[in-house]
């Protein structure tokens, strides 16, 4: 579909994370729990302070919950309200659930009748919405993910296999086991295989309430691996971007990529 702007919304969504200072994240109740019919409810927004309702609803289109054994599970009670989305995950299954909304665009824009046109869409809208031989195209691909991880009883590996496409994350140290005065380590993959030099950012919640973000920064080694102290328990927020060339399509000129996370680091 045509479009003559690109709500600001899609960008949020869409663009590398740190090309602007909003924050993009999913925010769970609690990471680790158990019970007859234990279950998560799961907060998403785009907002300037973590983690706080006070910019965009992040979309939950392409929202995907699954279980310990691989399957994919429905996320109950979606709502988008004014100033973030919200749903229920049950956690039916014994073992760790990703949560995640994956985004792949395209976006293009092009001269047409004398005017600019732009364009947003995927990989498989842009031969049948974008002219042929549209003139001076310039198209941008772009890979996002914003994801958290809930574990009922013990943590299990199996929702950490990977796709080979875009920035994935592969824990170390699983995500759901993480406490105050220790260490957790994580390795990025992109596109399948380990990254170096990929610049992590990790803030912990509660940034309303600090006159600075005290935000830690590390870099991936050749493992494409990095290592984080947890001075306190609570709410953490990491992410990364990167940007290249190896794009789906031959007229897009280059890809962008993201990721972030949200963990909980428990006291001791």
């Amino acid at each position: 579909m045509l479009r003559s702007f690109i709500p600001a919304i899609a960008l949020l969504v869409c663009l590398p994370l740190s090309a602007f200072a909003h924050k993009v994240w999913l925010l769970p109740s609690q990471t680790v729990l158990s019970g007859a019919e234990p279950l998560v409810t799961v907060d998403a927004a785009v907002s300037n302070d973590l983690f706080y309702f006070n910019h965009f609803p992040l979309r939950l289109t392409n929202l995907v919950v699954t279980a310990p054994d691989g399957s994919t599970v429905e996320a109950e009670n979606q709502a988008t309200l004014r100033y973030r989305s919200v749903f229920d995950v049950p956690l039916k299954q014994e073992g760790t659930y990703r949560i995640a909304v994956n985004n792949h665009g395209l976006f293009g824009s092009w001269e047409e009748n004398g005017e600019r046109r732009r364009w947003r869409g995927t990989p498989e809208t842009f031969a049948t919405e974008v002219p042929a031989d549209a003139k001076n195209l310039q198209v941008s691909e772009s890979v996002g993910r914003v994801e958290t991880f809930v574990t009922n009883g013990a943590p299990t590996e199996k929702v950490f296999d990977t796709d080979g496409k875009g920035i994935e994350l592969v824990p170390v140290t699983h995500p759901n086991d993480l406490y105050a005065g220790e260490k957790g380590t994580f390795r990025f993959l992109v596109d399948g295989k380990p990254m170096a030099g990929l610049k992590v950012e990790v803030i912990q919640g509660g940034t309303r309430y600090r006159d600075a973000q005290e935000e830690v920064h590390v870099t991936t080694n050749a493992q494409g691996e990095f290592t984080v102290e947890w001075k306190e328990p609570g709410m953490y927020w990491l992410e990364t971007s990167a940007q290249d060339s190896n794009t789906q399509i031959p007229q897009a000129q280059n890809r962008r990529l993201s990721y972030a996370a949200t963990v909980e680091v428990l006291p001791q």
